[in-house]
């Protein structure tokens, strides 16, 4: 069995912002698949940069369904 080691505060490491259909928002490696139940944004950098990316878009962080049930939209 091979073992994958993945640094996350290395600053050349690359991730993904990944999204649910919650719209809820991920950082994943950028090498490793995409799990089932997400999707990619487009976003593919660095943590500080996703992480600015995230700040700016994810104002909102309850699920889609909550958000629904709760403002009716």
């Amino acid at each position: 069995m091979r073992t994958v080691s993945f640094d996350f505060d290395s600053p050349e490491a690359r991730f993904k912002v990944l999204i649910n259909h919650e719209e809820q928002y991920s950082l994943w490696p950028a090498d490793l698949e995409v799990p089932g139940g997400w999707t990619e944004t487009g976003v593919c950098a660095s943590k500080e940069e996703c992480d600015t990316y995230l700040e700016a878009t994810w104002t909102d962080m309850r699920p889609k369904s909550l958000r629904i049930a709760l403002d009716g939209q």
